[in-house]
């Protein structure tokens, strides 16, 4: 009676090395998505309870005036950018610390880098428009007669500057997370 040897299937195959990816998440992402969603909460939490009211008399009769935030189409437009950045990073916190288990990684990797590259051009492009209105707040312009007002409503200008930084740093957080999603798609390849 001879006996049949039969090799294990760890033995046929020892030379086969099983490459897993890796599905823990990485701490540097989940602290700019946080820093993202931190910054642009603070951001239109500040312009959106941002008001000041000042009495101004001009040839001996006075007026309350209010500076509000919805009182200007550029900063209406970019308290919402904030605001919508502001939940997209919530939401996409959520994303990345879920278990990736049941998820395409590539393409759930894709999709959130094509929406952050949406987001970092919202807040970009609201940056701007509200950076020209500050602009015009602080210095006026004299070719069209608009006279400055930052030295009436400091206090107001002072806020919405204040915001403005918060929310060019989120921008730049998000233009940090699509590189870091360039790269990893790259190197997933």
């Amino acid at each position: 009676m001879s006996s049949q040897y039969k090799p294990s299937v760890d033995e046929v195959h020892s030379d086969v090395k099983v490459v897993e990816r890796s599905t823990r998440v990485r701490p540097y992402e989940v602290l700019l998505r946080f820093l993202g969603l931190s910054l642009t909460l603070v951001a239109t939490i500040i312009v959106g309870i941002d008001k000041e009211t000042k009495r101004i008399s001009y040839a001996e009769m006075h007026f309350e005036v209010t500076a509000k935030w919805e009182y200007m189409s550029a900063i209406v437009f970019f308290l919402v950018s904030n605001a919508i950045a502001c939940s997209y990073a919530a939401a996409s916190l959520v994303i990345t610390v879920m278990p990736k288990s049941n998820i395409n990684n590539n393409v759930t990797l894709l999709v959130i880098t094509l929406v952050d590259l949406v987001i970092m051009a919202l807040l970009f492009s609201a940056n701007g428009a509200a950076s020209a209105v500050g602009e015009i707040g602080q210095h006026g312009n004299s070719h069209v007669q608009w006279f400055k007002v930052c030295n009436v409503f400091d206090a107001y200008c002072r806020h919405m500057t204040v915001a403005l930084v918060l929310s060019i740093i989120g921008s730049t957080i998000f233009l940090l997370l699509v590189a870091l999603s360039i790269l990893k798609l790259h190197y997933n390849k």
